[in-house]
C-alpha cells in the first residue's frame, strides 16, 4: 500500500472510484489503485487546494467537456516563489502547453513537468474570471462563483493574500490569437475523458478553480465536473522527456534539484 504523501486539500470527501480516461489512440488508461493517494470529483464552480509532494503526480481529468479549469501554484516550502506563465512560454519558445513541457516558477525553477496530456489544449493568455466579468456575462448576483474569489479563499489558508495570486493558466481550453491581437476561445476542443498529468518537481502548493474560462462565450453558467487524482508516480528515468527536452529545461532542473541536494 502506497503511503500518502499529499497534504489534506479540499473540503470535499474522497470519491469511491478512480477515473477512467481515454487517450486519443482509444486505449483506456487506468491507474493502479495502489498508487492512488487522493481521488476526488470536483463539482463545477468548486475549488481545490493542496500540497503535492516532490515526485508525486497530479492528474486532472475533464469528465464532461470542461469550460475551463484555472490553476495557480507555488513552491510550498517558500511560497514567495510561484507560477510564472510568461516565463513558462518564453523559456520554452512555445505558449501552447503539451506533453514534454514544464511549468516554471518566477525563479527559473520547475514546478511541474507535463508527463502526459490527452487534451492538447491549455491556455496561458486568458486569465481567470472575476466578479466583474461574471456580472457582465451572467448578470448580477453572488451565486456566479468566479475563479479570482476562489483563489483568494484558498490561498488565505496558507497565510497568503490576494496580492500573492499570480497570473494563472487554464486547462482544457483552446485560445487563439487573431491577427488583430484579439483572443478568441475556440469551442469544440473540449474532450470528455481527456486528462493532464503534472509531476511535481518540488513540493508544490496548487489551487484549482473549476469555473468557466472568462472568454467562454456561453451566457449560461454551467461549469462541468472534473476529477482530481494524486498518485505515486515512478521516479524519472535518465532519458525523461521533460528533463531532457532542451538545454533550457536541463538548466531549470539543475536549479530545481539543487534545492534538494542535501535532503
Amino acid at each position: 500500500m502506497a503511503q500518502s504523501s499529499v497534504l489534506p486539500n479540499s473540503d470535499l470527501p474522497n470519491s469511491d472510484s478512480s477515473p477512467e480516461t481515454t487517450p486519443p489512440d482509444g486505449a483506456v488508461l487506468r491507474l493502479d489503485p495502489g498508487l492512488i493517494l487522493r481521488d476526488e470529483k470536483l463539482p463545477g464552480s468548486a475549488y481545490w487546494h493542496g500540497v503535492i509532494k516532490r515526485g508525486n503526480t497530479l492528474r486532472i481529468t475533464d469528465l464532461e467537456g470542461s469550460q475551463g479549469v484555472s490553476l495557480i501554484c507555488y513552491n510550498a516550502d517558500n511560497p514567495i516563489e510561484r507560477l510564472n506563465v510568461a516565463d513558462t512560454a518564453k523559456i520554452q519558445f512555445n505558449a501552447f502547453l503539451k506533453k514534454g513541457m514544464v511549468i516554471y516558477s518566477d525563479m527559473g525553477r520547475v514546478l511541474f513537468s507535463i508527463t502526459e496530456d490527452t487534451s492538447g489544449y491549455h491556455d496561458l493568455f486568458g486569465g481567470c474570471s472575476n466578479a466583474a466579468s461574471n456580472a457582465a456575462k451572467y448578470g448580477e448576483g453572488d451565486f456566479w462563483v468566479n475563479a479570482r474569489d476562489s483563489f483568494r479563499r484558498a490561498v488565505t489558508r496558507y497565510g497568503l493574500s490576494k496580492r500573492d495570486i499570480p497570473p494563472n493558466l487554464n486547462l482544457f481550453t483552446r485560445v487563439v490569437i487573431e491577427p488583430d491581437g484579439k483572443m478568441t476561445l475556440v469551442q469544440g476542443a473540449e474532450k470528455p475523458g481527456s486528462f493532464i498529468d503534472l509531476r511535481a518537481e518540488m513540493n508544490v502548493l496548487v489551487v484549482l478553480s473549476n469555473c468557466p474560462h472568462p472568454l467562454h462565450p456561453s451566457t449560461v453558467y454551467e461549469p462541468k465536473a472534473i476529477q482530481v487524482t494524486v498518485w505515486n508516480s515512478p521516479a524519472p528515468a535518465a532519458d525523461d522527456l521533460c528533463r531532457t527536452a532542451n538545454p533550457e529545461a536541463e538548466r531549470g532542473f539543475v536549479n530545481t534539484d539543487a534545492l534538494f541536494a542535501q535532503d
